[in-house]
């Protein structure tokens, strides 16, 4: 088992580390498995111990769009947020990679703010990091062709995962990008043309 030590930026202040632990409880996911629903009442705050997960919002259509991902060390905010307002959520979470979540119950966040300056900086970085990720969602949405968003995402997912080969369905791609699956395709394709790409089953192999 990962150790919260290991990941979370504030490592010199264990006592705030026993605590999340002593508070929340530690559960196993694996990948494709989903930790929250949008209009689920919020009852604690997910703490990414290790691997990953993908926020994502689901319009009335069906239609799907990748927000951001969560990684080892950090947690959602929008969670949070909605959470201590007593709010369902606006958002999905669906696990990445094999992931190991601590679950704070959200009636304890402020008692940790009162307990733990350490904590409350905590919470305004995470606001910080996931408000700068949804501007660039917007600016890409508004100001970058699909070609261009998806060549970025198979980058992020190459980061995410540290290796080249992404494995991952053409339907996927288009559901986090909010486009369809033919254009997602046809733009492989193109890409795999240009030797950036190589495709394979349910697989993509990043060259460059």
């Amino acid at each position: 088992m990962t150790n919260l030590n290991e990941v979370l930026e504030f490592k010199a202040v264990p006592a705030l580390t026993e605590k999340l632990y002593e508070l929340g409880m530690v559960n196993n996911y694996a990948s494709g498995e989903i930790i929250l629903n949008e209009n689920a009442y919020i009852r604690s705050i997910p703490i990414i111990v290790k691997g990953s997960i993908r926020v994502i919002r689901t319009e009335e259509d069906g239609r799907e769009i990748l927000l951001y991902y969560i990684k080892a060390g950090e947690s959602c905010i929008m969670s949070l947020l909605g959470g201590m307002h007593q709010d369902t959520s606006k958002v999905k979470a669906e696990v990445e990679e094999d992931a190991e979540i601590l679950f704070l119950p959200i009636e304890n966040v402020h008692g940790l703010i009162k307990e733990f300056p350490q904590w409350l900086d905590y919470i305004f970085k995470m606001y910080h990091k996931r408000f700068e990720e949804l501007l660039d969602i917007i600016n890409a949405i508004a100001f970058k062709k699909v070609d261009e968003r998806l060549l970025d995402l198979l980058h992020k997912k190459r980061a995410l995962n540290g290796e080249s080969v992404v494995a991952i369905t053409h339907e996927q791609l288009a559901n986090e990008l909010g486009t369809a699956r033919v254009v997602v395709s046809r733009l492989l394709k193109q890409l795999e043309d240009h030797g950036t790409v190589k495709l394979g089953r349910n697989k993509i192999e990043i060259l460059n």
